[in-house]
């Protein structure tokens, strides 16, 4: 049965824009508007939808910040809804928000239709301020719109004097992690990265809104070249999210019995089970028990499943976080599932070859995972979501059939965190000092520029530091494990330097 209180998502639409001059592009609006329409279309209900809309929910976009943004959208598509939702930052939103949202309904506090639209320019922003073009972007909204999400930015100033502020810097120092733990020389690890990545790309290159529907093979993406070059070790240029990309996606859920009432067809209808499920690790990355695994991710989807009443075993598809490929390492660890599960990891193709477009990335996986869901009945699948550095997780559980049994009676909590005690970070770091995980940043060229340390002092504090600036050092760095090092730490300004033995 099917029950007023269960949450289907009845639209979904996505948009990509390609090779627009700087002066012809659309602008933040008119995409996600372009979305919202695709959605509703969607639904079979078409403009009729939108007009009914009682709440309009829109992601954080880094690269425009206007007044009220759902405002704007709301009355581009000539919607009138009572809520009007803005997003904080985070990776993890789109799928927050549908955690959120299903529990809003089945309490009565969104009635009707919500639409959740998303969308990224910087790919426009880029060509603009090259050719020296002002763009003329939408600024205001009516309304005050409510926030969502956690307010807190992602590091401290420490780790942000130390690089860690770029995700690209950051990633880095779990993956290494990793490769330590499992054991596995550098060469043998960024093979299997690049094997892994490789399935992504043969997805994104049958997709038609991929920003880069291009196969590449594992020795490809894992070996630096002309145009592959070294970004932060170990990964290259192929390895990383890339944000500069026009894309947008919106979707539009409801209960069930407002779907009856509306008339969506049935075969419309994907449902959402649960109300999935949400966690943290340690907020700041430099408190991090440790670097080699991700507890609140694996916390997040195994809540998400029992919520749903589902095990991995009755998973047909994923859509796992995948700005970078730790990310999708730690989930198969967590999940207990392979990396070359022959279920496939992705719908859409991943963050580095689909694109990623800032925060609203996984609303394209959710709108994926519902158009895969209709083509096979009775089929689950499960989204995840990943914020800043690994640092705060969502999870859905999504079905082409009714649940068995009843939604939950209360709605779920929007952020559940899993425990994790904080490491204690040295503010002076000073003496004999061991490796915990590093990376080295490279330049514009592919060339090693900086070494970024996390480490153990003999008191067991943990320390932030560079190395010193030695091109033989951080080449060997890059060849050979570095994980246990040994030498020792000096407080600097702006930076800590640690010197190996």
């Amino acid at each position: 049965m099917s029950g007023e209180n269960e949450i289907v998502l009845v639209g979904v639409g996505q948009c990509v824009q390609r090779d627009a001059a700087p002066d012809h592009a659309r602008d933040p609006v008119a995409l996600m508007a372009d979305a919202a329409r695709l959605a509703a279309d969607d639904s079979t209900l078409g403009p009729r939808l939108l007009s009914q809309l009682s709440l309009v929910a829109t992601v954080d976009t880094f690269a425009w910040q206007p007044a009220c943004a759902p405002g704007l959208l709301a009355e581009a598509i000539g919607a009138t809804p009572s809520r009007l939702v803005q997003s904080t930052v985070g990776g993890n939103t789109p799928q927050a928000y549908v955690n959120w949202l299903a529990g809003e309904i089945r309490s009565g506090k969104a009635g009707g239709a919500c639409l959740i639209a998303g969308v990224n320019v910087v790919a426009s922003m880029m060509k603009a301020r090259a050719a020296g073009v002002r763009l003329a972007w939408p600024t205001g909204g009516g309304g005050a719109p409510e926030r969502f999400g956690d307010e807190r930015p992602g590091g401290t100033d420490d780790e942000n004097a130390h690089g860690l502020f770029l995700p690209s810097n950051t990633y880095p120092l779990f993956e290494n992690a990793v490769r330590a733990r499992r054991g596995l020389s550098v060469r043998e690890h960024s093979l299997a990265i690049g094997r892994m990545f490789s399935r992504f790309t043969d997805v994104a290159a049958k997709n038609p809104i991929s920003w880069f529907p291009v196969r590449r093979s594992a020795e490809e993406l894992a070996t630096p070249s002309e145009n592959n070059r070294w970004v932060s070790f170990p990964y290259t240029k192929y390895l990383n999210a890339v944000m500069a990309v026009d894309q947008s996606a919106a979707v539009i859920l409801m209960s069930a019995a407002e779907a009856d009432r509306l008339g969506v067809p049935k075969d419309r209808r994907v449902w959402f089970l649960g109300g999935g499920a949400a966690s943290e690790d340690p907020w700041n990355v430099s408190e991090r028990p440790r670097f080699d695994a991700c507890p609140s991710m694996k916390f997040a989807a195994e809540q998400a499943m029992a919520k749903a009443g589902t095990t991995v075993a009755d998973l047909d598809f994923f859509d796992l976080y995948s700005c970078f490929p730790v990310a999708v390492e730690l989930a198969c660890e967590g999940l207990g599932i392979a990396e070359d599960d022959p279920r496939g990891l992705t719908l859409t193709g991943g963050l580095p070859y689909f694109g990623g477009p800032g925060n609203n990335y996984s609303l394209h996986g959710i709108a994926a995972m519902v158009e895969a869901l209709r083509s096979r009945p009775g089929a689950n699948g499960l989204v995840t979501a990943n914020g800043w550095y690994l640092t705060k997780h969502a999870a859905g559980v999504y079905s082409s059939a009714p649940p068995s049994r009843p939604a939950l009676a209360e709605p779920p909590a929007s952020a559940s965190r899993h425990e994790g005690q904080p490491v204690e970070v040295a503010k002076e770091p000073s003496g004999k000092a061991v490796v915990e995980t590093y990376t080295v940043v490279c330049g514009k060229s592919g060339e090693p520029q900086t070494g970024i340390v996390l480490g153990r002092l003999a008191t067991g504090a943990r320390f932030l530091a560079h190395t010193p600036d030695d091109p033989a050092l951080l080449e060997e760095w890059m060849t050979n494990e570095a994980i246990g090092r040994r030498g020792s730490v000096r407080a600097g300004s702006p930076v800590n330097v640690f010197t190996p033995e």
